[in-house]
């Protein structure tokens, strides 16, 4: 147990629990300690307080507070005694305070590890989630003061704090006791309490987006009094868009006696109204924005969209303006898009929101877009338009400096109007979470991301999140591993959205070809098979082909058992006059369409050449054809890109489809300009949905319930180690230290003995036993084998002698070599094993073989920690080079199974104690049965902080 801090009357107020929050209903409060400047403020909250709340908190009547009442709540040493407040406008609507329980007998030096805890929450906010969110916020203060367990007497009528207490997932006990309900909670976090603290999570931040994309009022602040400019082009699009909900025009400017504006009524101010707003957008100069914003707070709007420039992109100044507007809008309760933002778009047909600047609107669909950058959105937009695609919601975050792309992953989730999600992210301001959000709805429907300023390695002017200093391969990786389909480019996110968003998802890889060209069924061809797809061999309608024969062709292809999609390819056909008839694509969109609704439920895409309305006539939506979904398992034939056996985890079921969702037909057939586009689309389909089947479940970590795991050992090591004033910058260990540190892990490290000399060398042969391996372990010759600073298989003293000489000889003097000596281990495979503690990512694990592949080639595979044993198979068979350990050109296969293991342990122990910053297990030698660990590097530091298991909380760039 670690000691709590001493106690100090005058302890530093801890700025660090000061946290924004989102409530159940979307709105947002502030979490903070209280303070001996809050007196009034809880004299007021407390007369707001009915009187059986009070009597619930008190167990008696207590109409008011002593002026010593007072000052024992909002006097704290913030160590044994805290409290905090939850505030909206600055404003108490709840407290919570623990106050250490004193043991008698105890030593001063060791306080107690128990407190007592009460809350009180406003009526007027019962029901919000506010006690659910003080909980997890006290209990994070308390674990940190060295309290490990809170204790509550709470009477039986008080029904709605003994759920908060019950629901919370920590391990508890329940008594009764004097007439009251006596508990004990067990402050350490628990999967079950994670799972509720993010279940909760996802509802606030889903309700959050949904306040702010089904508004049921619109105010626009800054509308011109003549047309043009930002204010009046957002009106003018929410009234063409139909907005089923209140408009209204805002401009301080306007005449006291100016009724409307386009037909819009027209007001100076929010306060003006007289009636309830839930959103505005605002569009004024920034210096102008806070009045603008202190206005909407002060009248009950929920939430804002902030179109006004002149913030981050402007510099250190604007930074601070940015920063200052959302320290606002949340003090009120509200979220904010943008600034700098380009608006959103909602085309529920109960909304039909267009509350953005963009150009051309898009027509109703299944796809939901978010963008970080505004030029991008207009692009997509455009994109989409042109291609007769439709969105659910559109959303264009400016400077991103509240709501997220984490946030609508959050709200499309669950969001039964969108089949896909389609995110342009410049940065990654929580990749732990993103990856962790977006692993879950790549699990019912796919995610599509293009990241851009991969390379660049700076924050785009303006941006609020900074700037993820991850290796862009390693961002790759770990977008794999949650199911994310990340494309390069823009256009290719559009080709993917359109097929994912109109077509079922692809049973395997086999591909049929069929088309009236065969130039550009040979192309097709081509591209399948670059894309690791399974082409049969095209089918040449000739270019005498008519509509019916296509319907045929397409009929018959997607019939066959053998193949799980199929594209068409079309060039202007020869009509009955001779003439080449490239403007008739509407029959043969008909015919497409038709075989395609009458088949089974089979991916179809289109390759065409300069045939007129064709596109058009594919994109345009006929009724829904449910079809029944393809098998959730692989077909016999299809192969597992690298071609290495699978995992021994079997494959989950594919969760079930929404209606519209993949697995059901929308009756629009995707149309592509080039056949690469085409298929691309077509391979990022079939490896999600064979992501779908083998991978949308983790897996399990193990528990590894033998005796060779010694995590409490481990610790005290590790403690030794660092001692008791460690090093920020932490420390490597030395060899025996991290030999002795992993194997309280269960991992063998292989002995190697210092040889100064070459008796010393021979004696150190003679304790291990021949036949021994000679190495230098100078930095500059570390796994050098190319220079000659390796020397394997000396079977005897002689040989042994003879390669030392040799070895100093060519390399130098052994004092700068230091060189040792370590046994031989069986002939395999050389592998690297690595676990790396990213400042914004966590902890990753990484595989590759060892030497020139990993080093030179970069082919190696990352996995989050904690790796599940599923992540653990897929590790060693996603690297490029995998078919060596399986076995390729006739070798006999290696022990993956002990390679998996010894993964496991790695993720592990870096979980168990994030003081491992690094570990490096070079080379991992695995033989056909069994490995072994030849070379060990460790490096502990103080533990970077894990935002992801603390509560809830709203960054703060």
């Amino acid at each position: 147990m670690q000691p709590a801090p001493e106690q100090s009357p005058h302890h530093a107020y801890p700025d660090h629990w000061e946290a924004d929050v989102v409530l159940r209903d979307g709105g947002t409060a502030r979490i903070r300690p209280i303070t001996t400047d809050d007196a009034e403020r809880l004299v007021s909250f407390y007369e707001q307080v009915s009187d059986e709340s009070k009597y619930y908190r008190f167990f008696a009547p207590y109409p008011r507070l002593s002026d010593r009442d007072v000052h024992r709540f909002t006097h704290h040493d913030y160590v044994d005694r805290v409290g905090l407040a939850v505030t909206v406008g600055g404003e108490f609507i709840a407290t919570v305070r623990y106050d250490r329980i004193d043991e008698r007998g105890r030593p001063a030096s060791a306080p107690a590890d128990e407190a007592e805890v009460a809350f009180l929450v406003q009526d007027a906010h019962q029901g919000r989630g506010v006690a659910s969110a003080l909980l997890e916020h006290i209990a994070a203060v308390a674990r940190e003061r060295g309290i490990r367990r809170f204790a509550a007497e709470v009477l039986p009528a008080n029904t709605k704090m003994i759920k908060v207490f019950r629901d919370a997932g920590y391990t508890q006990q329940r008594s009764f006791e004097d007439g009251s309900v006596h508990l004990t909670l067990d402050l350490e976090p628990t999967a079950e309490s994670l799972a509720v603290q993010r279940g909760r999570e996802q509802r606030a931040e889903a309700r959050s987006v949904q306040r702010l994309l089904a508004p049921g009022s619109v105010a626009v602040i800054g509308v011109g009094r003549t047309p043009g400019g930002v204010g009046r082009t957002v009106l003018r699009n929410l009234l063409g868009a139909g907005f089923t909900g209140r408009t209204y025009a805002v401009n301080r400017a306007f005449a006291a006696d100016r009724a409307t504006v386009d037909g819009v009524p027209a007001h100076r101010s929010i306060g003006e109204i007289g009636e309830p707003v839930d959103l505005a957008v605002v569009a004024v100069p920034a210096d102008r924005v806070p009045e603008a914003v202190a206005d909407c707070g002060e009248h009950g709007v929920q939430g804002l969209v902030v179109l006004s420039a002149g913030y981050a992109e402007w510099g250190a100044e604007g930074r601070e303006r940015q920063r200052e507007l959302v320290r606002q809008a949340r003090s009120y309760g509200m979220r904010i898009i943008g600034p700098n933002a380009f608006g959103l778009i909602n085309n529920a047909e109960t909304v039909r929101l267009n509350a953005s600047l963009a150009p051309e609107p898009p027509a109703p669909g299944r796809i939901g877009l978010f963008t970080q950058s505004g030029a991008i959105g207009i692009a997509l937009l455009s994109g989409l338009y042109r291609r007769g695609a439709g969105l659910s919601t559109f959303i264009s975050a400016g400077n991103r400096a509240d709501i997220s792309g984490n946030d609508f992953l959050q709200y499309w989730y669950e969001d039964p109007d969108t089949d896909v999600a389609l995110l342009y992210l410049e940065s990654l301001g929580n990749p732990r979470k993103f990856t962790r959000l977006a692993r879950r709805t790549a699990a019912v429907k796919p995610v599509v991301v293009v990241k851009g300023a991969r390379h660049s390695g700076s924050t785009p002017p303006g941006h609020a999140v900074p700037i993820s200093r991850i290796p862009d391969a390693t961002v790759s990786a770990l977008m794999r591993q949650a199911g994310v389909i990340r494309v390069d480019t823009v256009t290719e996110m559009v080709d993917a959205g359109l097929l994912l968003a109109d077509q079922p998802l692809p049973a395997g890889p086999r591909v049929a070809i069929l088309g009236n060209s065969e130039s550009l069924g040979l192309l097709t061809y081509d591209a399948c098979l670059a894309e690791g797809l399974r082409p049969r061999p095209p089918l040449d309608l000739t270019t005498a082909a008519t509509p019916q024969d296509f319907r045929n062709a397409l009929a018959e292809a997607l019939a066959d058992d053998g193949c799980d999609s199929v594209v068409v390819t079309a060039i202007p056909w020869v009509g009955e006059d001779g003439e080449a008839e490239a403007g008739d694509g509407e029959v043969l969109a008909a015919a497409l369409h038709t075989a395609a609704a009458a088949g089974p439920a089979k991916p179809v895409a289109v390759v065409h050449v300069e045939i007129g309305g064709l596109a058009e006539a594919l994109a345009a939506a006929t009724s829904t054809v449910t079809q029944p979904r393809p098998p959730a398992q692989p077909t016999p034939a299809e192969p597992v890109a690298p071609a290495v056996p699978a995992g021994p985890v079997p494959a989950p079921a594919a969760p079930p489809a929404r209606d519209g969702a993949p697995g059901t037909r929308t009756g629009r057939i995707p149309a592509y300009p080039a056949a690469e586009r085409a298929v691309r689309a077509l391979a990022e389909a079939v490896r999600y949905a064979q992501w779908r089947r083998q991978g949308a479940v983790p897996g399990k970590v193990p528990e590894f319930l033998d005796d060779t795991i010694d995590a409490s050992g481990a610790a005290e090591l590790i403690d030794t180690l660092l001692g008791p004033e460690p090093d920020p910058r932490g420390r490597p260990l030395a060899h025996e230290e991290a030999r002795e540190l992993l194997g309280r892990y269960g991992i063998t490290v292989r002995p190697t003995l210092p040889a100064p000399d070459p008796d010393t060398a021979v004696a150190a042969a003679a304790r291990l036993g021949y036949p021994v391996a000679l190495k230098t372990t100078a930095p500059h010759l570390r796994h050098r084998a190319d220079l000659g600073g390796v020397r394997l298989d000396l079977a005897n003293e002689t040989a042994l002698r003879r390669a030392y000489g040799e070895l100093t000889d060519l390399l130098g003097k052994p004092a700068e070599l230091r060189p040792v000596v370590q046994a031989m281990a069986p002939r395999g495979v050389d592998t690297v094993v690595r676990a790396t503690i990213d400042p914004a990512a966590g902890a990753v694990l990484s595989f590759g073989l060892a030497g020139a592949p990993s080093e030179l080639l970069g082919d190696t595979a990352h996995r989050l920690v904690p790796a599940t044993d599923r992540d653990a198979a897929e590790l060693i068979r996603s690297i490029r080079a995998a078919p060596v350990l399986f076995g390729w050109r006739g070798a006999a296969p290696v022990d993956t199974a002990s390679l998996e293991e010894l993964l496991l342990r790695v993720s592990r122990l870096v979980d168990d104690h994030p003081e491992v910053v690094s570990i490096a297990l070079e080379p991992v030698v695995v033989a056909t049965q069994g490995l072994t660990v030849l070379g060990a590097s460790v490096r502990l530091s103080p533990p970077p902080p894990r935002t992801d298991l603390g509560p809830r909380r709203l960054p703060n760039y």
